[in-house]
């Protein structure tokens, strides 16, 4: 598990000790693919589930995150976010949350000692690569949106395989100790029905 140092929330960030996306040159046609997709418009409400099941889900991952996110508001709107973010991309919202779980704590202001920044831990490098100067990664609509996309672009680069995609997000590829963080995370906290297939590869 990662350790965070907690210093003084308001006045320093929280250093988060993740590893971190390591810079890679991107074709033109990849780098436009990812430059649409964190600039698109965001809309927070549940894009797969209905009405009834995305209550059930946030009902539970509400009651989940309780002790790290006290704030009932602040909670519910970060999860909305995540689901939203994480469908969006094509991704298991269970996935996102297990990665927070480990890269962040799901703290903000996370600073990792490399740089990373925010709940999923994004380099600012990719600010420069793909976005726009105004993209404040502490921000958690944009720090999502950058982390699920690249989340995504790995994901598609090694055709699937969740171990590599997680250990490519964690700069940290063939290793197996992150990857293993992640699905821990995800099988002791994060499971829900929906997603036990993919947990265990």
């Amino acid at each position: 598990m990662r350790k965070l140092i907690g210093l003084i929330p308001i006045l320093i960030p929280p250093i988060a000790q993740a590893g971190a996306q390591i810079y890679e040159p991107l074709s033109a046609s990849t780098r436009t693919v990812l430059q649409r997709a964190v600039s698109d418009q965001a809309i927070s409400h549940f894009i797969t589930l209905p009405e009834a099941e995305s209550k059930v889900w946030l009902v539970t991952m509400s009651g989940r995150l309780k002790g790290r996110m006290p704030d009932h508001n602040e909670r519910e709107d970060f999860l909305t976010t995540v689901h939203y973010e994480a469908t969006r991309a094509g991704l298991d919202p269970q996935l996102v949350l297990s990665i927070i779980h480990v890269e962040s704590g799901f703290r903000k202001y996370a600073i990792s000692t490399a740089g990373a920044r925010g709940y999923m831990q994004i380099m600012p490098f990719w600010v420069d690569t793909i976005g726009s100067k105004d993209h404040n990664l502490f921000h958690l609509r944009v720090n999502l949106r950058y982390g699920c996309t690249i989340l995504r672009h790995y994901l598609d680069i090694e055709k699937g395989d969740y171990f590599r995609t997680l250990g490519r997000y964690n700069g940290s590829l063939g290793q197996a100790t992150y990857p293993e963080l992640v699905f821990n995370a995800w099988n002791k906290y994060w499971r829900h029905p929906a997603t036990q297939e993919v947990a265990q590869h």
